[in-house]
């Protein structure tokens, strides 16, 4: 199995796609990484076409089979006794590994228990959505009108950017990325476009649901990490808000955004105060709206501080970006920007068959997202995948809701979730999963379960791709500075919500014998404490597994500064 370092979102965001050079073999120099995908036509086939082999088929009734056990009693004692002993034993622990060998669960304490499982929730929508939709798949969006435009370059009606759901859409091309809004103001200048006699549409309808996860606080939705799920989603649904000091006494500190379309409206309520008196700021931007204030006292000569904020109804901030983009290639628009999501009758949703398609870009790879999103637990990224797999694998799923309520695109990435654990005999039954990213505090699964999903995965033809996506111990993502005595040793995805700490993933003994585990604690409400131990039971298990004494560990030691 070969590594190589994450990078930041930002980073990845601007990396080069490379996708218009089809066809071709596509180098992943975002992760330094060399992996050879077949790319051949992805530029040219509409997602709606390109369908797995599965998608007809009826879906099963439930056919878990117990998981066979085969309790290792040396790794029982050690772990039993840390569990036990522990000064966090009065915390909620569930833990269980498998071999890869033979499928047979070695250990678990409380591993049919459901917990919480905070970003390992992603772990399954990952692995799912890798399996189904498959590692070569992109979005595509595309601008449509109803007619072409005429001999003079005018298009007579509004034009249309159509999101699909692309995670990676950013505003302007940068190097070799062109998957940008940049590129396709480019491409209808390119072709001769003067003139739009009409507005210009943000159109999200391609998904259909709620934006955010059932389950998520509210006092969650104005991060980043919080930023809806839409179809049309444009760099990372974020914002930037950047604060500086003050040079006098009598000025205000500077409060500035890196929005340059007047989407975002910006309140500064902060007082200078004199160096050496405390920091204090307070941030807020509504739930319904993209108006933030900004209060509380600024030292003088203080360091800038900066805060990630979400966008509310990113497809008209996409929108606004697209008009005076295309102003700036010299084509005109008559008309405003306008954002359309799915809340109108059937009848009345866009449909781009029988539109004219003026342009289009595609993105990176679906393995190439889930990467991102495993090694840097991107909660935006996770949301999409988990719409995108209920868009594209609907037919794989009954229609069937009771009243006649239409059912949701996270609705239904959450059943095939459900189903495709089922087609791999783990029991789902007692399962609550409520999102893709593991933000709701709604979701409820157990260890074992979470075990036998990894190892399941693990046996598939997407089974490299997908355990080459998660953080590697004492190297990269967010195990960066975790566990690095067994650097390369461990890959596993993190998790952590108030009181909620959980790693899942694999561990590889000396002699190339592979496991899956998942530990999961919840009702833990001192700081930071459980992940410290969840490091000294990966320990353990580690030297348990290499046959190795049991030896005193410190898990400070652990953590490179």
């Amino acid at each position: 199995m070969s590594y190589s370092p994450a990078i930041g979102l930002r980073e990845f965001l601007l990396a080069p796609n490379n996708v218009n050079k089809a066809p071709s073999v596509l180098v992943k120099a975002a992760f330094l990484l060399v992996l050879l995908l077949l790319i051949a036509g992805c530029s040219q086939t509409p997602p709606s076409a390109r369908v797995a082999s599965t998608e007809n088929e009826p879906a099963p009734v439930e056919t878990a089979s117990p998981i066979t056990v085969q309790i290792d009693p040396d790794l029982a004692k050690t772990l039993d006794s840390l569990l036990s002993n522990s000064e966090f034993s009065q915390a909620r622990w569930g833990v269980a590994v498998v071999s890869l060998r033979d499928g047979k669960l070695i250990y678990e304490h409380n591993g049919d228990q459901l917990f919480t499982p905070a970003s390992n929730m992603k772990v399954y929508t990952t692995a799912v959505a890798l399996d189904l939709l498959g590692a070569d798949y992109r979005w595509r969006t595309s601008v449509y009108s109803d007619n072409p435009p005429d001999s003079t370059g005018t298009i007579n009606g509004d034009l249309v950017l159509y999101g699909r759901g692309a995670p990676d859409l950013i505003a302007t091309n940068r190097g070799e990325n062109s998957n940008s809004i940049e590129e396709l103001a480019k491409s209808l200048a390119a072709k001769g476009v003067k003139r739009i006699q009409g507005s210009v549409i943000g159109d999200e309808s391609y998904f259909r649901g709620d934006a955010t996860g059932d389950g998520w606080l509210s006092n969650d939705l104005q991060w980043y990490f919080g930023a809806e799920a839409s179809a049309l989603t444009i760099t990372a649904n974020s914002i930037e808000v950047s604060i500086t000091s003050a040079s006098k006494m009598t000025e205000q500190p500077k409060v500035e955004v890196n929005d340059f379309e007047g989407y975002i409206q910006t309140t500064n309520n902060l007082a200078t105060v004199e160096s050496g008196e405390p920091l204090r700021i307070g941030v807020k931007r509504e739930a319904t709206d993209n108006n933030i204030t900004v209060w509380g006292q600024y030292p003088i000569g203080a360091r800038g501080y900066g805060a990630s904020l979400s966008v509310h109804q990113p497809s008209l901030w996409a929108a606004k970006m697209f008009l005076r983009t295309l102003r700036s290639h010299g084509i005109s628009v008559d008309g405003e920007a306008r954002y359309r999501d799915s809340r109108v009758a059937e009848k009345n949703r866009f449909n781009p068959e029988g539109k004219q398609e003026l342009a289009f870009v595609t993105g990176k790879s679906l393995g190439e997202i889930i990467r991102i999103t495993n090694k840097l637990s991107v909660n935006l990224f996770a949301e999409i995948l988990l719409r995108t797999l209920g868009r594209e694998r609907a037919q794989m799923i009954s229609e069937d809701m009771a009243g006649g309520r239409e059912r949701g695109d996270d609705e239904r990435g959450r059943e095939l979730i459900r189903l495709w654990l089922s087609r791999q005999g783990i029991k789902t039954t007692k399962l609550a999963i409520h999102d893709g990213s593991g933000l709701s505090r709604l979701d409820l699964v157990t260890p074992q379960a979470t075990a036998q999903l990894l190892a399941a995965i693990r046996k598939t033809n997407s089974g490299e791709i997908f355990a080459d996506s998660l953080p590697i111990a004492g190297t990269d993502g967010t195990l960066g500075g975790r566990l690095a005595s067994v650097e390369g040793r461990i890959v596993a995805k993190t998790g952590t919500l108030s009181y909620d700490n959980s790693l899942s993933g694999y561990l590889t003994t000396a002699d190339g014998q592979i496991f899956s585990f998942s530990v999961i604690c919840n009702d833990f409400t001192e700081q930071g404490g459980s992940v410290r131990f969840i490091d000294q039971l990966m320990l353990a298990l580690f030297q348990s597994l290499n046959h190795g004494p049991p030896k005193a560990i410190d898990p400070s030691k652990e953590r490179k500064p």
